[in-house]
């Protein structure tokens, strides 16, 4: 990664010195010995390397002058001058020597990259935890999408089997009060039939002999529940007693009352007495 930024600066100040020497003896040749010219030119070159070496040593010790450094800048501003005053005074080419003139101060800005890249380098193990650290930092994004995605599809499928069963449970419902109405429908009709007594009465007068048959339909709807008998509602009845009590509450109305009727009736008067034991007194009554 380091011959990146410096190999070309290096190329770059390797072509400036020569094109910067070779113009000094061509320009300066014709008015005095070209030695003389070939020194001006390696004195340029060379206050410009030292001054290059100087910032290089600096920069590797990290510490940074600016005198050197302004110094570095007048040699490559005195270089590039030379190359446009000889581009300016040549009678042909002139273009194409002022194309070249800005060499020197392009080798100059070259080498401040390459300074710049320098502080700014990473080890190759520093290099090498950051990437782990995207990486990983990828890892938990994707997984975190990935179980983000999972839990949205298992959402899904949960309402989907919920709204599923409900739908299901609302047909089965539906069905249900379609056929309690049909069956309700069909009570009514039967209760409200004219050969519906005689059909009731030749059914019980050979079970219940004198007693007049009442069917009452079942009560579907709310209901209000029968308070509990107090517990000291007082003794309990014997048979006898409770037979008679049936009995009296039977036939206090004419015609005489149903069981649900009686026992409401019984209920409410206080007495108390277990289901079984009130039914069983009721069937014995109404035999």
């Amino acid at each position: 990664m380091k011959g990146k930024t410096v190999l070309p600066a290096v190329a770059m100040t390797a072509v400036s010195m020569v094109l910067t020497l070779a113009v000094v003896v061509m320009w300066l040749g014709t008015a005095m010995p070209w030695p003389v010219a070939l020194v001006v030119g390696l004195g340029i070159d060379g206050g410009w390397l030292a001054t290059l070496a100087y910032e290089r040593r600096l920069a590797a010790q990290g510490d940074h002058s600016v005198p050197v450094t302004v110094v570095g800048w007048c040699f490559g501003a005195v270089a590039t001058g030379v190359l446009v005053a000889h581009a300016l005074t040549v009678d042909h080419s002139t273009g194409a020597w002022l194309a070249v003139a800005w060499l020197p101060l392009a080798a100059k800005a070259l080498w401040l990259v390459h300074g710049l890249w320098e502080r700014t380098a990473l080890t190759a193990s520093a290099l090498g935890a950051i990437r782990g650290i995207q990486q990983e930092a990828r890892d938990e994004a994707a997984v975190a999408r990935a179980r983000l995605r999972a839990q949205a599809a298992t959402e899904e499928t949960r309402l989907t089997a919920v709204t599923g069963a409900g739908a299901r449970v609302a047909r089965v419902q539906a069905r249900t009060a379609r056929t309690l109405s049909d069956a309700w429908s069909t009570l009514e009709e039967a209760r409200d039939g004219e050969d519906t007594g005689r059909a009731l009465a030749s059914v019980t007068a050979p079970v219940t002999p004198g007693v007049t048959p009442c069917w009452e339909l079942p009560v579907w709807g709310p209901t209000e529940p029968v308070a509990a008998p107090a517990l000291e509602a007082g003794p309990q009845l014997t048979d006898t007693a409770l037979e008679a009590l049936v009995d009296e509450i039977r036939h206090s109305r004419t015609p005489a009352l149903s069981y649900r009727e009686m026992a409401a009736r019984f209920r409410a008067a206080g007495h108390s007495a277990s289901e079984v034991r009130l039914r069983a007194a009721w069937k014995r009554v109404a035999a």
